[in-house]
């Protein structure tokens, strides 16, 4: 199992409104845009932007990073090893797969597994 990239997660209230100090900050544009649930995301840098309302942000706030791997299931089987909890999925996303694990000493951490198509459809976005 390899760990492709890792997203620190920034909540925001509304994404347009922050998007351009990220892209000045980190001299990029978003790569992927989308909306998921009642929440819209963007990647940018090793940022994932998440906004929403204070509501629609709640169920996701204890999330700290998002974590990109190629094989979802080889992360499950790791983390029911050494004794983490899953708190969700795994879930079809429009990027490919999630699955949401508390680890052994707290760290709350959403994996995803890319779809290269789903990808693709939403980089042109």
């Amino acid at each position: 199992m390899a760990v492709l990239t890792a997203y620190a997660r920034v909540y925001v209230d509304d994404l347009d409104t922050a998007l351009p100090t990220f892209e000045a900050l980190t001299a990029a544009r978003p790569g992927l845009r989308f909306a998921y649930r009642d929440l819209e995301l963007a990647s940018i840098g090793n940022y994932l932007l998440v906004a929403g309302t204070p509501q629609a942000l709640a169920p996701y706030r204890d999330v700290q990073a998002t974590t990109i791997v190629d094989s979802l299931d080889e992360v499950f089987a790791i983390v029911e090893r050494e004794g983490g909890e899953t708190l969700d999925g795994p879930n079809e996303v429009p990027t490919g797969r999630n699955l949401t694990i508390r680890h052994p000493g707290g760290a709350v951490i959403e994996y995803v597994e890319f779809d290269t198509a789903k990808v693709q459809a939403r980089s042109a976005q």
